[in-house]
């Protein structure tokens, strides 16, 4: 019965991390992208995501929620897993090992920026591009997004792998090696997205 509740657990943890946070994530990163285009493209991005119908009950059922099980359950297997990247070098054992290091990187960074955005929105700060530039304006704030704007876009990406593998859709070394390649695509393209966004700032 223990058994079958952790695979329950696993199964649906691996799903909200793909399916609202990975989808939400993606989104969060386009919006913060049309600050590429300037001040105001950037604010009347952001501008419509807050303007969003029932965005309290969106944020807390489609965001808040998933993430925090997510990032709990997470906590448990990062601190349970056995590692072996010591005994066993090869690739996969690294990922295994990263994909728990930048979780817990991801779930630091997610909290302040929680606080530095969402939190202070609460208390009446304004959420736009001069926000984002006086916060990215300190070189250590700087280097800390984008540690953790890495962290996520990887953590989501190899997690994607993990997920097509525990769901049944890549079952066979082929199929493995081939999401491998396509994953390490999306780290990639949402890489280069996170950074300019974030350059887009500076």
């Amino acid at each position: 019965m223990a058994g079958n509740r952790e695979f329950a657990n696993r199964r649906l943890h691996s799903l909200l991390g793909v399916i609202p946070v990975g989808v939400f994530l993606i989104q969060h990163l386009v919006v913060n992208h049309f600050a590429t285009r300037g001040a105001e493209a950037f604010n009347k991005a952001a501008h419509f995501m807050e303007m969003l119908p029932f965005r309290e009950l969106l944020e807390i059922f489609i965001i808040f929620l998933p993430l925090l099980y997510h990032a709990i359950y997470g906590i448990y297997i990062a601190f349970t897993a056995k590692n072996n990247v010591g005994r066993f070098g090869f690739f996969r054992n690294w990922m295994f090992l990263l994909q728990r290091v930048t979780g817990i990187i991801t779930l630091i960074f997610l909290a302040w920026h929680v606080w530095e955005t969402r939190i202070q929105a609460a208390f009446g700060a304004e959420v736009n591009f001069q926000m984002m530039e006086e916060i990215l304006s300190n070189p250590f704030m700087l280097w800390f997004y984008i540690i953790g704007v890495l962290s996520a876009i990887f953590h989501f990406a190899n997690g994607l792998w993990s997920f097509a593998v525990s769901w049944g859709l890549t079952i066979t070394p082929r199929a493995q090696l081939i999401s491998t390649y396509v994953t390490l695509g999306i780290f990639v393209a949402l890489s280069i997205v996170g950074l300019r966004a974030i350059f887009a700032f500076v």
